[in-house]
């Protein structure tokens, strides 16, 4: 009788696969609602392995959550093309990122947990905020100009995340919406 060779483990791979269904049950049921039973269950795993990995629900949200976008080489370029650059990453990320996207996750949370809210708040200002702000310091604006252009540019693509991405609206044709998005930035970046 021949007995199965057991598969090696590979902890790297399960805790990757427990993510992603964290990052999906998070998205399609929001947090208080997202179970620790179901996560398993989508991840094939024990829920035991989540509270080893993860210490519990709060650290598997903070650990699916966690996302870098590392804006400065978008931002980086000449002014009059800024708000290409940034629509462009901007519709490539909701068009092109496999599974579901960590900063959307967080996005849809933040109404519903202050630990999220915070988070969301403080990633967007490292993340987004400042690395703006000081591309707009570089084309030459006062301090008082970059930080009040670079929260209006910030605010609505939070508010167009919002809209088009949190509220899963159809995103229609992908080139017309970064065309307007590009169009609406440059204008934040260029208004006198």
């Amino acid at each position: 009788m021949e007995t199965a060779t057991p598969q090696p483990k590979d902890a790297s791979r399960t805790r990757e696969r427990i993510l992603g269904a964290a990052r999906r049950e998070f998205a399609r049921a929001g947090f208080a609602r997202a179970t620790v039973r179901a996560i398993a269950t989508a991840a094939q795993v024990s829920p035991n392995l989540i509270t080893r990995y993860f210490g519990g629900k709060d650290g598997l949200f903070v650990a699916a959550t966690e996302v870098h976008l590392a804006l400065d080489r978008m931002f980086d370029g000449p002014r009059h093309s800024l708000g290409r650059r940034i629509a462009h990453g901007i519709v490539d990320r909701w068009t092109g990122m496999e599974g579901e996207d960590p900063l959307l996750v967080l996005l849809r949370a933040a109404g519903e947990r202050g630990e999220a809210a915070e988070a969301l708040a403080t990633f967007l200002d490292r993340e987004s905020l400042e690395p703006l702000r000081r591309q707009l310091l570089g084309y030459g604006m006062t301090e008082e100009e970059a930080l009040a252009r670079a929260r209006a540019i910030d605010a609505f693509i939070l508010g167009i995340s919002a809209r088009l991405r949190v509220l899963r609206d159809d995103l229609g044709d992908s080139a017309a919406l970064e065309h307007w998005i590009a169009g609406t930035i440059q204008r934040l970046v260029d208004a006198p």
